[in-house]
């Protein structure tokens, strides 16, 4: 039996939970929202969905939940340029749902942005080991990076880490082919703005996302093992500590486990230094 959590049924936490309870994946659903409307229409709109699973909207659940995801507060619009931009709008509302994690001994997947930062900070307020506090992002981010080579009639996998945003890093050195830096430059700006390509076509991103968390959520019920990248509090790998970023880890029942530090080029290197000091720096302004 595995129970899951939303905290904030929007686009992407909607799509989360319909996903997940539609494969099967989680058998309880324990759903949260500020704006009471949208919570009743979310629960209403899949207890009509020939699904066989029991709904909650009772917070004091929340803390119970086998997994958790953070997706409350204000997504990005044409308007908010990157999505660290999202820090001063979205950090009361991160401190407004830790009352509702005081205890969570689960899995906390964070989707809202700056996901990085809020990565950082609930694995810190909450204490729990940074194996169960995962930022989601280096997922739909290297699937972008895998959809722009192949664009190009380049093979190889997509491996992004670094900040879920403006500082992410695609690794040309993983794909066995030489990539002229002008060119790896040209396709960083493309994924950039991969996501404001689909926010000004239809208001935000909802299938990519949705469909990639919940193959985390597989990953996290021991449905399958898997390595990707994903945001996690940092201890000095590859430099850094004070902070979250996207990273490699094995993902399995137990949480995530950082593989070790990879191989770098020159050109990556100097991109996950001004990520991390970037990171940093956004972190430092936390209460934690």
């Amino acid at each position: 039996m595995t129970s899951l959590a939303v905290l904030g049924v929007g686009r992407i936490g909607g799509e989360c939970a319909f996903a997940a309870s539609a494969l099967g994946i989680v058998d309880e659903l324990i759903l949260a929202d500020v704006y009471e409307p949208l919570l009743r229409a979310q629960v209403l709109d899949l207890s009509h969905a020939p699904l066989d699973i029991p709904i909650t909207t009772d917070r004091s659940r929340i803390r119970e939940a086998d997994i958790c995801i953070f997706a409350a507060g204000s997504p990005r619009n044409p308007s908010v340029k990157t999505r660290a931009d999202l820090f001063d709008a979205n950090l009361p509302v991160a401190e407004a749902c830790m009352k509702h994690l005081n205890g969570f001994s689960g899995t906390l997947i964070v989707v809202s942005n700056p996901m990085d930062v809020f990565t950082y900070y609930f694995q810190k307020k909450l204490q729990i080991p940074r194996e169960r506090c995962i930022g989601f992002g280096g997922q739909l981010d290297s699937r972008r990076f895998e959809v722009a080579l192949r664009n190009r009639r380049m093979d190889g996998d997509g491996w992004v880490i670094g900040e879920h945003g403006e500082h992410q890093i695609p690794l040309f050195s993983k794909i066995g082919i030489p990539v002229p830096d002008a060119e790896r430059d040209a396709i960083l700006t493309e994924l950039r703005g991969a996501s404001m390509a689909v926010i000004q076509g239809k208001g935000g991103t909802a299938f990519g996302p949705a469909l990639h968390i919940t193959d985390l959520i597989r990953m996290l019920t021991g449905e399958k093992d898997a390595t990707i990248t994903c945001s996690l509090s940092l201890e000095g790998e590859y430099g850094f500590s004070g902070c979250a970023m996207g990273v490699p880890a094995r993902i399995s029942r137990g949480g995530a486990e950082v593989i070790g530090d990879w191989e770098l080029d020159q050109w990556e290197e100097k991109h996950l230094h001004e990520a991390g000091g970037f990171l940093q720096s956004l972190c430092r302004r936390l209460d934690v």
